[in-house]
């Protein structure tokens, strides 16, 4: 099954798998390997092809062969990480060694197979990598939604979460902030419902989530 022939409105929820290898005769048994098992697929001769093609908004893994001519698999797992395109990679070689499979491992591969491996073997790590994918999908999915709550926010609203979270009461902030006790108020109504927070402690765990998903949100 290849991406291409999927219908558009299902492709964001299919799951694809990228094969990047130079060699025409492994792209077209690996395509026919995937489809065997529903297993939709985009096929790449090189990085650069990858990198230059529109690529579905989807759970994916990367199938990618080590020695290619241009930019090796490993080097362009160094490049997919300094683009932040996080893909799990399955590796896959006919000449490896104690020391590739150590770096690839360290950058993150999801497996390391020496040809020739057993298809079952590269299916297994191939939808350990489309699980991986799907959980850092949401993960990513909840991050922007934290962020994009906590952008609808003013520079007042968010002083006075600020201090809220801390524990200071409405009094006290007025103080520190400058404003009327009624200002803190309204203020701390509006955070209170742009954030979807129903409690203090609900804001206070909103403060938590968004500050370990971005460490530099109150810059």
């Amino acid at each position: 099954m290849n991406r291409d022939n999927m219908p558009k409105d299902s492709q964001q929820d299919q799951p694809v798998v990228f094969v990047v290898d130079d060699d025409r005769s492994v792209r077209d048994a690996l395509e026919d390997l995937l489809a065997s098992v529903g297993l939709g697929s985009m096929l790449f001769a090189s990085s650069q092809e990858f990198l230059q093609a529109e690529r579905p908004d989807a759970p994916a893994c990367l199938v990618l062969d080590v020695r290619m001519p241009g930019l090796s698999g490993l080097d362009f797992q160094d490049e997919l990480a300094r683009q932040g395109l996080y893909i799990p990679i399955v590796f896959i070689t006919a000449h490896g060694d104690i020391p590739m499979s150590v770096r690839a491992m360290k950058g993150g591969a999801i497996e390391f197979l020496t040809k020739p491996f057993r298809d079952q073997d590269l299916l297994d790590a191939i939808q350990q990598g489309i699980a991986r994918d799907r959980i850092r999908r949401q993960e990513e999915a909840v991050r922007q939604d934290l962020r994009r709550r906590y952008a609808s926010l003013n520079q007042g609203e968010r002083a006075v979460m600020d201090l809220v979270i801390k524990g200071l009461l409405n009094k006290q902030i007025a103080g520190m902030l400058d404003v009327s006790e009624i200002t803190v108020k309204v203020r701390r109504g509006r955070v209170m419902r742009k954030i979807g927070a129903q409690s203090l402690a609900d804001l206070v765990r909103f403060a938590e989530r968004i500050h370990e998903a971005d460490r530099g949100w109150r810059d």
